[in-house]
């Protein structure tokens, strides 16, 4: 594709998540991030992605701009010695590679969780920023636009997205089916280890969720993952068997090398119909004489991480499937970039017989009462239309073929299109 983007960006794949943290950006700085981009290094179709497990910028410049784009970053951050850090970014320096692997991102294959349900809705966030920042030309938008309608075919065509793939999500979708005849479930989450954490954040985005509580034994931990995910209620430590005793559900996230929840401690509680208990630690932090307490269920994380293995083979086979959309995709693009690229010589070629047009209807309109002179002015404009569209179809068809340079070189001469003015 002839058009100068270009991109530049760590991941969880070159950066450890301790860089990712310290230059992460959060919608405001994204925002503030595309304005520096966009006044003070001039830089047009910008794209600024950041999440948990990436930072990224597209850009479009004749020139490689990646050093100025990170030394901004850092500036925008506060560190110093942004140097330092140089090695953990990759840099995407043809318009074929940028686009390439901005496919890739908002797809999932390029994802820590292949085909992340999450990040083409994140995607379509950093899209509707660089739109508000007057920041996206025509090009970004085409890309943007080909890239949804793609994500589109991939969800109806494939079983890329079908499952939960990672073990956080697989938690939730189990935690949704065990509630689903329990009206305004009630969820208790005890320790907030990774996958507890991630949990959280996943009930939190849940609209089937409106009764979540964590409990954790350093309370501060959940108070800032509560302010995180808002809407989570925080439990004291010392208050847990009250708050098992009014929940559904207990997710227990808890890092020890015995059981914490036993039969005896179970027991004690008023099950009245079903307590569900799903454990997420390895060791195990339920007993598993728990599951013989009247009326509570046990599911452990072999039962899901089996869930999220299964999706996640499912996904990986679907992967050539999704990879061949987007190949489509990407010819179709290159085809339109190539009409692009013609797109002044069309303008100019249509001005230019415009011209001969207008100079010999005037030669001739004088003697020729204004019937005639209508039935001239068609005439001349359908034939001219006619010239113009055979031209037209040939150099797109010249396009597609690689060929457009030659047959510029003919109609150049043809229609003198050196002299026509540019149109804007």
């Amino acid at each position: 594709m002839n058009h100068p983007f270009k991109a530049v960006g760590l991941s969880f794949k070159t950066a450890p998540l301790a860089i990712r943290e310290l230059i992460s950006l959060d919608e405001a700085a994204c925002r503030r991030f595309l304005d520096t981009l966009r006044n003070e290094l001039g830089l047009s179709d910008l794209l600024v992605l950041s999440t948990c497990n990436r930072t990224e910028v597209f850009y479009a410049s004749e020139r490689d701009q990646s050093p100025a784009i990170i030394e901004a970053l850092g500036e925008l951050k506060g560190v110093v010695e942004m140097a330092d850090y140089y090695e953990y970014f990759s840099l995407y320096n043809t318009c074929t590679e940028a686009s390439q692997h901005l496919f890739e991102v908002a797809m999932g294959l390029d994802a820590q969780v292949v085909g992340d349900l999450q990040i083409s809705n994140q995607v379509k966030k950093a899209y509707q920023w660089s739109a508000d920042a007057d920041a996206a030309g025509p090009f970004l938008h085409r890309l943007l636009h080909t890239v949804f309608f793609t994500n589109k075919r991939v969800q109806q065509e494939t079983s890329f997205r079908d499952g939960a793939a990672s073990t956080s999500y697989a938690a939730l979708e189990l935690v949704e089916e065990l509630t689903a005849d329990v009206a305004n479930p009630r969820v208790l989450v005890v320790g907030l280890g990774e996958i507890g954490a991630d949990v959280c954040r996943h009930l939190a985005d849940s609209k089937t969720f409106t009764d979540v509580t964590i409990c954790n034994r350093t309370r501060s931990k959940a108070e800032e993952l509560a302010a995180e995910c808002g809407g989570l209620k925080v439990l004291n430590f010392e208050d847990l068997v009250d708050g098992m005793q009014q929940a559904d559900v207990i997710i227990s996230s808890v890092a020890r090398d015995t059981p914490y929840f036993t039969a005896d401690m179970v027991s004690r509680l008023d099950v009245l119909s079903f307590k569900f208990f799903v454990d997420l630690s390895v060791p195990r932090s339920i007993e598993a004489e728990v599951e013989q307490v009247p009326g509570v269920l046990v599911y452990n994380i072999d039962a899901i991480q089996s869930r999220a293995n299964e999706a996640l083979e499912q996904r990986l086979a679907a992967v050539p499937q999704v990879r061949a959309i987007i190949a489509e995709s990407m010819a179709g693009l290159n085809d339109w970039s190539r009409e692009m690229m013609v797109s002044p010589i069309i303008h100019r070629m249509k001005e230019g017989l415009e011209q001969i047009r207008q100079e010999e209807l005037d030669r001739y309109q004088k003697k020729l009462g204004p019937d005639e002179a209508k039935r001239l002015d068609d005439i001349t404009k359908s034939l001219m239309q006619k010239v113009l569209k055979r031209h037209v179809l040939q150099l797109k068809a010249a396009c597609k073929r690689d060929q457009a340079d030659q047959l510029l070189e003919v109609l150049n001469d043809l229609f003198d299109l050196e002299r026509q003015p540019t149109q804007a």
